[in-house]
């Protein structure tokens, strides 16, 4: 066994660090956490100090037994965990259960995995922070508090199954309440007018377009504008040339990088998050959960030296960035290349695009500003004492807009035109149209995950590495569904002034179309409802921010962890004592009215699995009669009609084939039931208003797809068959799926070949040693 035995997270990141280290250094892997606390019980010694109690879980006990005998045969144990709190809290945790000599241990801590950086780690190693430790502690403690005295407490007053969390509700919480706005949103309109303008006075042929610099209130006024401004003369009354200039934006930080990913690349937050990691472990990047925008002198150097070689001396301007964002903890710095002369890299897609997504913004951080000219021109005539304005702007100077330009989470271009025709003052202008259109008002917008995340770290909520792990949650609860959604038609009015006529055209546009939106499921907002009403403090973003700055308190030494999780838990207990007591259970059930054929009362409410229409009284004589929601509705918006039509389910379309085709709705969605099999309808579908022939088409298409997926049968054994999968042919023999082998054509497969095949995949594989740097020395 070699001298040193370095324990790191992954096996990646043991692969990339163990190329930088000599012969005497093994580099193995603990696979993350590898002790936690008990899932079947609190795991928290409540009355002695909150004291946890950890286990190691079933599938780390091998891992554990094998790094204790390689730490028992090497001379130094080195803990090269990650940097922040999550990391030290894994080394700490090593430390305890490999039983591990303090003399003989050393923790080292790097934000890059670079032969300079580990190198630099190896000569500089650190005792373990307990503070950090601590701090983590707190955290896991306290939300294993809230999530064990929450839970219990919402399956008897909500529903069951159900859990809480002290970050992730608050997330929720925010959804909700954005939707809240959304519905009561009273929307507006008014008219924005345009005009395109001919410069009468040159000799070739130059469109001015511009806009009025208000809106108009009414149709009536837009109306009287177009007519007053008919037959106008209109002239330059005035040109304003303004220099401006635009600015990079800081490196990454978590939080920007997740927000960057999802708008330029569509990337979730856990997918960034996941890719990011990856990149780590391979070297290429710097530590990816950080809230610092801070960049090393090494790598202020790197990106300067490349910026002067690839673009001049004149696309350099060194930056040093502050961090602003609310308890900004990590001292490491921003995300950003390991070697700023790796303009891209090896690995798949989705690797290559992140990277060069960070490689960019770090090099545009350190580059010059962008000098643009602003152009302002007033159009006016003598009758009309409205203005009319364009807008224009040039480049003149394109600095670090050369490799970078920020995205925004704007949904509405409002960019200046580009360069404007030289004109003066005084110049005569003929109008080729003019155009008022009805432009309705926009309610604030739903959260995608991106967005989230940015109000979670504006409010101070969280930290880099919780933002992707509560997202996630919160989806995985079913309390929050990521969902794109189709737009309504819906008309407006077009005024149009041509010629010196006036005309209104109705037209229609798409309203209402989201695009991966974070919307609140029923039991999401009834949840909330109930924690709000009841633990509106605990769900309070200052509150809840404020616990974050006392996590940071213990993991400056400053607070003790224990003494901050008792100042909480006592009143929080006696609340959550106190709601048991007193209040009743909530379904957020809602009268939606009577029923004509039967004249009794119909419900929408959450029941026992899910939201349902209830049609009758739980507490009259004959038992009500239940129906379960459709994916696309809401107990909070379902008319009674669409109630009473989901009692006519499942339905019979009648006979296909002699066989009858009946639809319902399963614990998977919408189906087909024909010949006794099931057929999923699609999306689009509803199964209320399905047609038979809808219904057929579903199923032939399925049918076929079930036919082309066969290749080769045998009357001689049936269980052998040759398929068409998702990724290529293969052979089914005795219900194993086997590889065919290359170079063979599925379709000439003998029955002989077939079995041959399966037999030799069926073969124990000798296995094969890896290679590993465990020579004694």
């Amino acid at each position: 066994m070699a001298k040193n035995l370095v324990i790191v997270e992954s096996p990646a990141k043991a692969k990339t660090i163990e190329k930088f280290l000599g012969k005497d250094f093994v580099v193995t892997s603990c696979y993350g956490h590898i002790r936690d606390l008990s899932k079947k019980t609190l795991g928290i010694d409540i009355e002695n100090g909150f004291n946890p109690k950890y286990e190691v879980p079933a599938d780390k006990t091998k891992i554990i037994t094998e790094l204790k005998k390689m730490a028992k045969e090497a001379e130094i144990v080195w803990l090269a965990t990650d940097e922040d709190r999550e990391g030290e809290a894994i080394s700490w945790h090593l430390l305890e259960s490999l039983k591990l000599d303090e003399a003989k241990t050393k923790r080292i801590v790097f934000h890059e995995i670079t032969k300079t950086a580990i190198t630099e780690a190896i000569e500089h190693p650190r005792m373990l922070d307990r503070f950090l430790v601590d701090a983590q502690q707190a955290r896991r403690v306290l939300d294993r508090l809230v999530g064990f005295e929450l839970s219990p407490l919402l399956w008897k007053k909500v529903k069951p199954s159900l859990s809480a969390g002290r970050v992730q509700s608050v997330a929720v919480r925010l959804i909700v309440e954005r939707e809240n706005e959304i519905k009561e949103f009273k929307i507006s309109y008014s008219y924005r007018v345009a005009a395109e303008f001919e410069i009468t006075g040159s000799n070739e042929k130059h469109i001015l377009k511009a806009g009025l610099s208000q809106k108009l209130p009414t149709r009536e006024e837009a109306e009287d504008l177009l007519k007053r401004c008919a037959n106008a003369a209109f002239a330059v009354e005035n040109t304003e040339v303004r220099p401006s200039k635009k600015s990079p934006a800081p490196p990454f930080t978590t939080s920007t990088l997740q927000q960057e990913a999802s708008r330029k690349l569509g990337f979730s937050v856990a997918k960034t998050m996941l890719i990011a990691q990856q990149l780590y472990e391979e070297g290429k990047i710097t530590y990816m959960r950080t809230d610092s925008v801070n960049l090393s002198n090494m790598a202020l150097a790197m990106a300067k030296e490349e910026i002067t070689k690839t673009f001049g001396d004149n696309y350099v301007k060194t930056r040093n960035y502050v961090t602003r964002s609310k308890g900004a903890q990590e001292a490491h710095e921003a995300i950003r290349p390991t070697y700023m002369n790796a303009p891209i890299i090896k690995g798949n897609s989705d690797q290559r695009r992140l990277y060069e997504l960070i490689y960019k913004r770090t090099l545009a951080s350190q580059m010059s500003d962008a000098q643009l000219e602003r152009t302002l021109i007033t159009i006016g005539t003598p009758n009309v004492p409205e203005k009319f304005v364009a807008e224009g702007e040039v480049i003149k100077f394109d600095g670090f807009l050369k490799v970078y330009m920020e995205s925004s989470d704007d949904e509405v271009d409002e960019t200046p035109e580009g360069l404007l025709p030289a004109i003066n003052i005084g110049e005569k202008l003929g109008l080729i149209e003019m155009t008022a259109t009805q432009r309705f008002s926009q309610h604030p917008p739903r959260y995608t995950e991106a967005s989230l995340v940015k109000k979670l770290e504006e409010l101070g909520i969280g930290r880099p590495s919780t933002f992707a792990p509560t997202i996630s949650t919160i989806q995985k609860r079913n309390y929050v569904v990521n969902e794109t959604r189709e737009g309504t038609s819906r008309y407006y009015v077009l005024l149009s002034l041509k010629n010196g006529v006036v005309e209104v055209v109705e037209k229609t546009e798409i309203t209402g179309y989201e695009k991966s939106k974070l919307f609140p499921t029923d039991i999401g907002s009834l949840v909330n409802y109930f924690l709000v009403e009841h633990f509106g403090n605990i769900l309070d973003f200052q509150f809840t921010a404020t616990v974050e700055k006392e996590f940071d308190e213990i993991a400056a030494g400053r607070k003790k962890w224990n003494k901050m999780i008792d100042e909480f838990y006592w009143p929080f207990h006696k609340q959550v004592t106190e709601t048991t007591e007193t209040t009743r259970k909530v379904s957020g059930e809602r009268l939606l009215g009577i029923d004509p054929a039967t004249q009794k009362n119909v419900y929408v409410k959450i029941g026992r699995f899910g939201p349902v229409v209830q049609l009758g009284e739980t507490d009259g004589e004959l038992k009500p009669r239940f129906a379960g929601l459709l994916k696309n509705q809401s107990i909070e918006t379902i008319s009674l009609e669409d109630a009473l039509s989901l009692f006519r389910l499942p339905r019979n379309l009648g006979p296909y084939n002699e066989k009858d085709v009946v639809v319902s709705v399963g614990k998977f969605g919408p189906y087909a039931l024909y010949n006794s099999a099931f057929y999923s309808l699609r999306k689009t579908d509803n199964p209320i208003t399905i047609t038979l022939e809808e219904a057929i088409i579903i199923i032939e298409e399925k049918l076929l797809k079930q036919k082309n997926k066969v290749i080769r049968e045998f009357e001689e054994d049936k269980t052998v068959k040759v398929l068409n999968g998702r990724w290529g042919p293969y052979i089914v023999a005795d219900g194993e799926n086997v590889k065919i082998p290359k170079g063979m054509d599925p379709q000439a497969l003998t029955l002989a070949e077939c079995l041959a095949i399966a037999k030799d995949a069926a073969k124990p594989k000798e296995k094969v040693k890896k290679s590993t740097k465990s020579k004694k020395s």
